[in-house]
C-alpha cells in the first residue's frame, strides 16, 4: 500500500487523541526524533502565540511512518517563515522508510507553495537535506554525558570543570545557596523577564511558560535556587527518554555574584541524573560568539553546529532575525534600559516573530 498523508487534528476529540497518542508513540520509537517532535507542541504554538500549524504524518499500512512538524511564522516586522520547527532546537521530518520520508518532502514544499511563503525552514541536527541550502554556521548545540556515581564530590569533577567546579563550591559553602524542584513556572517567568530584559531581548508571555508546563507534565520540572528564601535564579527543564534539556534559564542581578547559575545547572544536572537516570545534558543552542556560547564552553561541552537548511521562493534570503544582525544593535541597546513593567507589556507581540 502507498504512503498517504494525513494532516495530525490538534483538537480534543477521540478521534484527534489517538492519533496524537500515536504520533508520539513513533516520535518515542524513531532513533532521530527529538522532544521536540512531539505532538503537544501544535497545541502550544498555537495557544500562545496564534501561530497556524500544520503537523502532518505518513501513514502506509495503517501505522504511521513518518512525521513532520510545521508552523508557519508571519509578522509584519519578521516576515513569514514556514518552519519545522519555530521555538524549538531541533526539527524535520523524521521518517521510518525512504518513500515515507519523500512523501512529507513533497507535502512540505507542496504546501509552501499553496501558502504563497517565501521561506522553508528545517531545523536539522544532523546533515541539511539534499536539494536544501543551508545557512552559514550560527546555531550550535552543546550536548555530554552525565557522569554519576551517587558521590556528589567525584561527580562534580567528573562532569564540570575545574573553574566551574569552584564557582558551585562558593555557592554552596560560601553563599548557602538552595535549591528547589517543582513545576511553578510562573515563579520562573519572574526570573526569566529581568533576566532577557537585561540581555537586550524581549520576553515570552507567561500564558506560553503555563502552556509548556500543561503540556508536558510528567516530562518537565523548574529548578529555582534560593539565596536566603529569595529566588535568584531559574530554569525549566524538559526530560526526554535518558537526556535532560534545560530550556529557558536566567537569574536576577544578584544571581552573578552569588555564583547562582552554576550552582543552576549543576542541580540539574545532578536532579537529572539521580533522580530521574538521566544520561546526557542537552544545553540547547547558542549562536556563535555569543556570551552563552563561551559560557557553555567553559562548561566543558564542545559545539556541534546545528545544519539549518531552507528551500526558498525566488527573490526570497535566508531570515536573519538574530542579535548577530547589525541593524538590531541599536535595538538591543536601548531595550536594555527599558523600565521591566514595559519591556514585558512590549516583549510578547515582538517575540512571537522571533521563534
Amino acid at each position: 500500500m502507498s504512503v498517504r498523508i494525513r494532516a495530525l487534528d490538534a483538537g480534543v476529540t477521540p478521534a484527534a487523541a489517538s492519533a496524537a497518542a500515536a504520533w508520539d508513540a513513533f516520535v518515542e520509537a524513531a532513533p532521530e526524533a527529538t522532544f521536540f517532535h512531539r505532538s503537544a507542541w501544535a497545541g502550544v504554538i498555537e495557544r500562545a502565540f496564534r501561530h497556524k500549524t500544520y503537523y502532518a504524518y505518513a501513514e502506509q499500512d495503517g501505522a504511521i511512518v513518518g512525521v513532520l512538524p510545521l508552523a508557519r511564522m508571519r509578522t509584519r516586522l519578521f516576515g513569514d517563515t514556514l518552519a519545522s520547527t519555530p521555538f524549538c532546537v531541533y526539527g524535520g521530518a523524521v521518517a521510518a522508510t525512504p518513500e515515507a520520508a519523500a512523501a512529507l518532502e513533497a507535502h512540505a514544499l507542496g504546501l509552501q507553495r499553496r501558502l504563497g511563503v517565501p521561506c522553508l525552514e528545517y531545523r536539522r541536527l544532523a546533515a541539511v537535506d539534499d536539494g536544501w541550502t543551508g545557512r552559514p554556521p550560527l546555531y550550535y548545540t552543546f550536548r555530554k554525558p552525565i557522569l554519576l556515581t551517587g558521590d556528589d564530590a567525584k561527580d562534580m569533577a567528573k562532569n564540570i570543570p575545574r573553574k566551574q567546579r569552584a564557582e558551585v563550591r562558593k555557592a554552596i559553602e560560601r553563599h548557602k545557596l538552595t535549591s528547589v524542584s517543582d513545576g511553578d513556572t510562573d515563579r520562573l517567568h519572574r526570573i526569566y523577564a529581568e533576566s532577557v530584559r537585561n540581555l537586550g531581548s524581549p520576553v515570552f508571555p507567561r500564558r506560553y511558560f503555563r502552556l509548556l508546563g500543561e503540556a508536558f507534565p510528567g516530562a518537565h520540572d523548574v529548578t529555582t535556587v534560593l539565596h536566603e528564601g529569595r529566588p535568584v535564579s531559574a530554569v525549566l527543564n524538559f526530560h526526554w527518554r535518558d537526556q535532560v534539556l534545560p530550556y529557558y534559564g536566567g537569574g536576577t542581578q544578584a544571581a552573578r555574584g552569588l555564583s547562582a547559575n552554576d550552582f543552576m545547572y549543576w542541580e540539574v544536572m545532578r536532579r537529572a541524573g539521580n533522580e530521574r537516570g538521566a544520561k546526557l545534558f542537552d544545553f540547547g543552542r547558542s549562536k556563535i560568539d555569543t556570551g552563552a556560547f563561551a559560557y557553555k564552553r567553559n562548561w566543558g561541552f564542545t559545539e556541534e553546529e546545528l545544519h539549518y537548511c531552507y528551500r526558498l521562493a525566488q527573490g526570497a534570503s535566508i531570515p536573519e532575525n538574530n542579535p548577530n544582525n547589525p541593524k538590531y544593535k541599536m535595538v538591543i541597546a536601548a531595550w536594555k534600559r527599558l523600565p521591566l513593567p514595559l519591556a514585558n507589556l512590549l516583549g510578547p507581540p515582538l517575540v512571537r516573530g522571533l521563534g
